[in-house]
């Protein structure tokens, strides 16, 4: 990793704010694989580099099982043990209510396509399905089924040389599954998200350079240029191939710095967006960190193409009302934020964001104001990526427990991200270990709804 010791203000997740502009550890995927190892992969198997232009997917996951008859799928003419405490309210779209824990979503409901009728949740506590799309139990064996943001890293490669295609903002969580920014499953580690905050086998330092002594922004570079220059007149660089140089320019380029630092970000745009403290509820999971979807639009606006992000801890067992009180009116606040923001920069129509969890919430309220695991169904939000929005598809019964009409599944909402990134999930396959082709959805079609 590149790493600039220094002090400063702490970052959202505890990580000093100024540090947090040193790269903290930037590493890929899993195994311990070099950076320089990973380019050299990706450029041996995509052909033509680069590939499509660029469109992304902001990919956020509730992690907890967030409870839908709570937030987007209200029954207000249920029983009180089963509507619980909220009130619904219209949005800006006549005919559609949400809870009223999210005023600033439901103005801007015409930006959103809220899918009230998921099936197909395997009911663990993890994120592989809202990663991948499949079963987790899918071709475990060869090493399991490639998240969307490394089969887009296989197929497509980066958008700029610098800047890695898939990038894993998930916090570090005591329950692990929940920090899960996708895996490369068969297409191996290679493929594997970019982790700001990650360890790396590559341990490259700036030697002898705190941040307190760069005090500004030519300094920091001053002090890449002549890492560069040291290692250049020691026969480094000239010895280098063309990906350990790719490589060292990804570690010591200024883009993807950039990105990952919000204090360069505009004031007010950072207020918009919040900060998500305090935290509360977070536990075994992660933090309401509103800075990562901020962070999100900026990798996407520097070039990369999948961005996942763990926002805080769902699983509302107890204490369900405060908790998506709290979670609620803070994802209300930086989703809000950040559809403004793609919107304002010309960028919605060319990034997706999808916003969900693994599961749904039980009918009934249980004695501990909380409600339980529901496999059967849950919801999802869906923006952007010039998908037909301001409706809803499907719906649930009285006590939102069963679907009702038009069950939707995982591996339809993922074939409708892989066409907003150009790919056609029914004639686009990849390569499994045994060299035989993948397809990347169970043969389902993007969404007819929202294409």
């Amino acid at each position: 990793m590149l790493m600039i010791r220094g002090g400063g203000g702490r970052f959202c997740d505890g990580v000093r704010r100024r540090d947090f502009l040193a790269i903290g550890g930037l590493s890929f995927g899993a195994g311990g694989l070099s950076l320089a190892g990973v380019l050299r992969a990706q450029a041996a198997q995509v052909p033509g580099g680069t590939g499509l232009g660029h469109k992304a997917v902001i990919n956020v996951f509730l992690g907890g099982g967030p409870p839908h008859q709570d937030m987007f799928d209200l029954k207000p003419d249920a029983p009180s043990e089963i509507r619980g405490e909220f009130a619904p309210i219209a949005t800006n779209v006549p005919g559609i209510q949400i809870c009223e824990v999210f005023p600033r979503l439901a103005a801007r409901a015409d930006k959103l396509a809220i899918i009230r009728s998921v099936v197909g949740c395997e009911g663990a506590h993890a994120a592989y399905q809202t990663n991948t799309g499949w079963p987790e139990a899918n071709l475990r064996t060869l090493g399991g089924r490639p998240s969307l943001g490394s089969a887009v890293a296989r197929l497509v490669g980066p958008v700029d040389p610098s800047v890695p295609p898939f990038v894993g903002l998930a916090d570090k969580t005591s329950h692990r599954p929940w920090s899960d920014s996708g895996t490369p499953g068969f297409l191996g580690p290679a493929y594997g998200p970019f982790k700001p905050d990650g360890p790396d086998r590559d341990n490259m330092t700036l030697k002898d350079v705190s941040l307190e002594r760069l005090g500004d922004r030519r300094r920091l570079l001053a002090s890449v240029d002549r890492l560069r220059r040291e290692a250049d007149a020691s026969g480094t660089i000239a010895g280098m191939d063309a990906f350990s140089q790719r490589a060292f320019d990804v570690l010591s380029g200024s883009k993807l710095l950039d990105a990952l630092d919000v204090s360069k970000e505009d004031p007010a745009v950072r207020a918009a967006y919040g900060d998500g403290k305090p935290y509360k509820f977070q536990y075994d999971g992660a933090p309401t960190c509103n800075d990562h979807l901020l962070i999100a639009r900026r990798l996407v606006e520097a070039g990369v193409r999948v961005v996942s992000l763990s926002y805080g801890r769902w699983d509302s067992h107890g204490q369900n009302f405060a908790l998506v009180r709290d979670h609620g009116a803070k994802l209300d606040q930086c989703l809000s934020a950040l559809l403004d923001d793609l919107a304002a920069r010309g960028m919605l129509d060319d990034v997706a964001v999808i916003v969900w969890g693994e599961f749904g919430r039980t009918p009934k309220i249980n004695k501990d104001a909380g409600r339980d695991h529901w496999p059967q169904v849950t919801c999802a939000l869906l923006a952007g990526g010039g998908l037909r929005t301001g409706q809803v598809i499907g719906s649930t019964d009285r006590q939102a427990a069963e679907v009702r009409d038009r069950p939707v599944r995982f591996e339809e909402i993922h074939a409708t991200l892989y066409h907003c990134l150009g790919i056609d999930p029914l004639a686009t396959t990849v390569t499994d270990l045994t060299g035989r082709p993948q397809y990347l959805t169970d043969h389902h079609a993007p969404l007819a709804e929202l294409v």
